[in-house]
């Protein structure tokens, strides 16, 4: 009868490991879908603030052309008012137009910084659940 007992526990332990195992995955399946729903929000954020920060600089460069256009004929004029000729002073004219545009263009790239559209939170979550998911399986 001992026998039959021992083997009727071994089953109950194999049955109750299995069970034990399977759950595990079920909550590691979990935790990688959590993950995956959490990154789909946090890169839908960042394209809303890189649609919006695109939108704002198509805005103001359509918009600041024609002042800077005013303003280089202005500087222009004046310049031929002062004596320059008109070739000189439309080709100063034109130096300081393409530095401002320089400058803008150099703005714009500075705000577009990839380092601030990558999901951080998704990261530091996914690194997270690495080492929950090391502890689990030892």
């Amino acid at each position: 009868m001992s026998i039959e007992h021992d083997i009727e526990t071994g089953k109950n332990d194999l049955h109750n490991v299995s069970a034990l195992v399977g759950d595990a995955m079920a909550q590691v399946a979990k935790l990688v879908q959590n993950e995956v729903d959490l990154a789909k929000a946090e890169l839908g954020e960042k394209a809303q603030k890189l649609g919006g920060a695109l939108g704002l600089l198509a805005g103001g460069a359509v918009l600041v052309i024609p002042a800077i256009v005013m303003a280089l004929f202005a500087l222009s004029s004046a310049l031929i008012s002062a004596g320059w000729s008109p070739t000189l002073a439309y080709l100063v004219s034109a130096i300081v137009g393409a530095a401002i545009s320089g400058a803008l263009i150099a703005v714009g790239i500075n705000r577009l910084d990839m380092s601030n559209l990558a999901p951080k939170e998704t990261i530091r979550q996914l690194g997270k659940d690495k080492d929950t998911v090391k502890g689990m399986v030892r």
